[in-house]
């Protein structure tokens, strides 16, 4: 496995040694649990429906998670989803989808429902050790979003893409990308405040940190002061009209520098 490169199994084997796989199928278990003996004591726990894998999620706290896609009645891409949106604290631990059924509208399906990697059945050790590095040495951003809550997805199947990335804003994390992108989730988050409530406020949690980094990597005082006291507001237990007129005073505040997204950066209106 790795080609014998014990450093690189040790990296790997440090974040796989609880492993949750989710199939009707128990000899999909026992295969992963052969190809990861190798990494040493990993422990292997098979469940083979949605409703014992999520009980199972909770229990165990899986570093990884393998699902079947659609097979014997389990929906992989509701059990990611579902986990992704959770309160589980493995809520963000990798997900590799196993299926033989790899058509596009699957495998879209899998990364629009925060999958990290997609595998075909059946799969080689080949197949795993790319997916396995790629879910543990090559970590991928989290986005918290309302409509999308997962790794990001311009990297989907990053252990087969060699190429380079596909979108222009892609130029590695650059600060404007990040301002732009935090502030359509800022905005997102603000329109699902009363059909999604628990999701958009965790939304508008993770991006009041983001925009205050962002804040300080350019030195922006006026933009990590706004982004401090949305996370605060957020994270307020007050409940109320006042507090959710607070709320979207927060966030209206973060607004205003759309208009200096708009301008290329330039300094808000």
């Amino acid at each position: 496995m790795f080609d014998g490169n014990i450093r690189t199994i040790q990296r790997v084997a440090a974040k796989v040694q609880r492993v949750l796989v989710v199939d009707p199928n128990p000899a999909t278990a026992r295969l992963l649990a052969d190809q990861l003996r190798q990494l040493g004591n990993v422990q292997i726990y098979p469940a083979q429906t949605l409703e014992k894998g999520y009980a199972m999620a909770r229990t165990v706290d899986p570093q990884l998670i393998f699902v079947e896609s659609t097979s014997g009645g389990l929906d992989g891409v509701l059990l990611t989803r579902t986990i992704r949106r959770s309160d589980l604290v493995c809520r963000e631990a990798p997900i590799i989808m196993c299926t033989a059924e790899a058509t596009a509208e699957i495998i879209f399906g899998a990364r629009d429902a925060g999958v990290h990697e997609f595998m075909r059945k059946p799969f080689t050790i080949g197949d795993l050790e790319r997916r396995l590095e790629a879910v543990t040495l090559k970590p991928r951003d989290w986005i918290e979003a309302v409509q999308y809550v997962g790794p990001d997805r311009r990297r989907f199947n990053s252990a087969d893409y060699k190429g380079p990335r596909k979108r222009k804003a892609d130029a590695a994390g650059t600060v404007a990308a990040r301002l732009s992108q935090a502030l359509r989730i800022v905005r997102s988050a603000a329109q699902a405040l009363d059909s999604d409530p628990a999701q958009a406020r965790r939304a508008l949690a993770a991006q009041a940190l983001e925009l205050r980094k962002v804040g300080e990597a350019v030195k922006e005082p006026r933009l990590v002061a706004a982004a401090a006291a949305l996370d605060q507001c957020v994270r307020s237990e007050a409940a109320g009209p006042q507090a959710r007129i607070d709320l979207l005073a927060r966030i209206d505040s973060l607004l205003v520098f759309t208009a200096a997204d708009d301008n290329g950066g330039r300094g808000a209106a």
